[in-house]
Formats: C-alpha cells, structure tokens, sequence
C-alpha cells in the first residue's frame, strides 16, 4: 500500500539527530538498531556516527541511493500498513513522527511491529491538530501509550524532557517523544503521558474543526447570538462579584 508521502518537501536535517542520539538512552549505546520509518536515514546515520555496529532501516516510501544517509543494503523497503517480521531483534528501535501517516486502522500493526523487534522503542507521533503532510492520525500520546500497554510494554516521556531545550532538533521530536519498554508488570499502571505543545510550535497548529467551524461564520445565527448573550450575562456576574468583593 502506498502512502501519500513525499519526503522531498521536508526537511530531514542532520544535526538534531546528531546531538541528540547520546540523550535517548544516557550511558547506554546500543550494539543494533532499526528505524521504522527511517526515511532518508538521518537517526541511523546519527547511530552509526555515534559507534553503533549495527543498523537497519525500514520505509513505505523508497529512497534513491543519493538521497540515503546510510548504506542502501541498510534499507529496506517494507509496507508500514501491515505486519513487517524480519526474523530478528534489535537493541533499540525507533519510529519517530511516522504513525500520524498511516489510517487510525493501522495503529495495532505498526505498534506490533515494533514491539516484535525490540524490548525497547522510542517513539513519537505527531499530537491532535499538528500540522504536516498527510497528518491522517494524529492522536495524543496517552492513546499510543495503551496500545504499547497491550503488548506489555510500559512507557514514560523523561526522555522528552531531556530533549526539550535541544533548539538543533526539531520541535515536533522534542514535543511527543517517548520510550517504551517490556515492562509487563508495570504496563497499564504507569502514569499517563499528557499531551504538551512545545513553545516553538506554538501558533503552527492546525485549528480545531469546531473552532474553525465558529470562527468563519458557518454556525447558525441563533447560536451566535445565544452565546452572545451568554457571554454577556457572564461577564455581568463576573463584575457583579468584582465589586461586592471590593465593597
């Protein structure tokens, strides 16, 4: 199945990969790993760079040998909307800003996929009205938590916060990232992941259709002036208690 994705128009950049790739897991590197959704590669050239023996990567969309930042026999061109087994497992795998480009109907596989590879997963999906190309499933990451909760695996987002100020990456990364672990007696009990917008997207989010919706006119009259009057009505009992308060 093909996704409507071009990596072309937007930036795969080097050097937040680069800084960051030491921070996903302090003081531990790992022998192998494998990016689903590795696209051009940059988090697996990040890995090699950084002493990784091993690693592989897996896309929907084909990438030209020119284009790829690690060596072509590393890449693997695989349909992300079903279930993908290379017959071995990984250190670390990674799938970062990739599950909003696949149908609310593949979220089970994709997880599955990556929990058959690898104990250890960091993860990230873009969170509800994020903007980007072919955005179809952007879900906050409480939602993708239970699905790794399923398979056993328990996840925090301290990796988040150590990300967070990391101006060389990019915000999407540094908003929505998390780590998952085999954890089957701690999966479920964990604490919640929220959702948290990160300051350099702020006023880059797609509105919310409701609000939308509002703000051009396409409500009834009736309803704007009802909510008119309802707002009028708070804010005189609002002013009301300002001044009994004062008084």
């Amino acid at each position: 199945m093909s996704v409507d994705y071009n990596y072309t128009l937007n930036t795969h950049a080097l050097e937040g990969p680069r800084k960051a790739f030491s921070s996903l897991l302090p003081g531990s590197l790992p022998s192998s790993v494998l990016d689903v959704g590795c696209c051009t590669g940059t988090w697996l050239r990040a890995a090699l760079d950084a002493g990784v023996a091993q690693v592989v990567g897996i896309d929907g969309v084909d990438i030209p040998e020119d284009q790829l930042l690690i060596p072509r026999e590393c890449f693997l061109l695989r349909d992300l909307t079903t279930a993908v087994d290379l017959g071995r497992r990984f250190d670390l795998v990674i799938c970062l800003e990739v599950a909003e480009h696949l149908d609310v109907k593949h979220a089970d596989t994709l997880i599955h996929t990556l929990t058959l590879h690898s104990d250890c997963i960091v993860f990230s999906a873009a969170a509800p009205n994020q903007p980007g190309q072919h955005h179809v499933n952007c879900e906050p990451p409480s939602t993708w938590q239970k699905r790794f909760n399923k398979l056993g695996f328990a996840c925090d987002d301290e990796v988040r916060w150590r990300l967070w100020n990391e101006a060389c990456l990019e915000p999407w990364y540094r908003q929505n990232i998390f780590i998952a672990r085999n954890d089957p007696q701690r999966a479920s009990k964990e604490p919640r992941i929220n959702t948290v917008i990160h300051p350099d997207l702020f006023g880059q989010l797609v509105p919310d259709p409701a609000v939308a919706r509002i703000e051009s006119g396409r409500m009834p009259t009736k309803w704007y002036l009802e909510l008119l009057g309802k707002a009028l009505n708070s804010k005189v009992r609002r002013h009301r208690g300002a001044t009994i308060c004062s008084s």
